[in-house]
């Protein structure tokens, strides 16, 4: 069954990072609705302080009524794993399945610089200070890319590093800040599935036996029913490997 897919990218990031997964699975018969969030990629001129997640929720929420989407498989890379948590208490009845790409679902009451890493979250907070005119969060410079700090960039290419950095948006600081706010514990009858990209990150392995450990970081996956899959690739899967990035969608979509 060929379901409708809703692509939200990460931080600092449009629709447009989505360009080449969504050719594919066009292609493959799906229709595809990659969302640019307000503030970032081509609706930059909407930015401003007072977007915050709840603003990111509304894109998402509006897109699902407004398209009459029906049985959507929401998929969230980085960032966006918190959007579409929101998304999916709201609209569970418009979604068969959320797919976490390379992110995790958060615990309600919680916004993400509360679970951020203190040198992630202390080096965000500096950039927006001296270089965002203390609301925004520019896109992070080449040299703290290539830290991994914010997510590994293996399997990118030069051209790929470079079009991050030219077509990425500094994205409103209020959206990291925001606490999430949830009605349930998990979207009655959706289905949830994680995809892990595991070249500089978590895999499977180390997941479970961070459950089994008790691991507070690996919590949020304790639940019954997650699908868990791989790629074999760092943080920016959209760019770096497209086409299994496509397929992969494609078959949780498809199954």
């Amino acid at each position: 069954m060929n379901r409708p897919l809703v692509l939200v990218p990460g931080a600092c990031l449009g629709g447009w990072a989505w360009r080449d997964v969504a050719r594919i699975l066009r292609d493959r018969g799906h229709d595809v609705y990659p969302v640019t969030l307000t503030g970032l990629g081509e609706r930059v001129h909407l930015a401003n302080p007072e977007v915050d997640l709840e603003t990111h929720i509304a894109d998402v929420v509006n897109l699902l009524d407004y398209e009459d989407l029906h049985d959507a498989v929401l998929v969230g890379h980085s960032y966006a794993g918190i959007v579409i948590t929101a998304v999916a208490d709201r609209r569970p009845e418009r979604l068969h399945t959320l797919v976490y790409f390379d992110c995790s679902p958060m615990p309600d009451g919680m916004s993400l610089a509360d679970v951020q890493p203190p040198s992630m979250r202390d080096r965000q907070r500096r950039d927006v200070n001296e270089r965002g005119d203390g609301w925004l969060w520019p896109i992070p410079d080449r040299e703290t890319l290539e830290s991994g700090l914010f997510g590994s960039t293996s399997g990118m290419s030069e051209e790929q590093l470079e079009l991050l950095q030219s077509r990425g948006t500094a994205q409103p600081y209020k959206t990291f800040t925001t606490e999430l706010s949830l009605s349930a514990e998990a979207p009655a009858g959706v289905r949830r599935a994680a995809v892990f990209c595991t070249d500089g990150g978590v895999d499977i392995k180390l997941l479970r036996h961070l459950l089994e450990e008790g691991d507070p970081r690996a919590e949020m996956f304790a639940g019954p029913g997650w699908e868990l899959y791989e790629l074999p690739t760092g943080h920016w899967a959209m760019f770096s490997e497209p086409v299994k990035s496509a397929e992969l969608l494609a078959q949780i979509a498809e199954d």
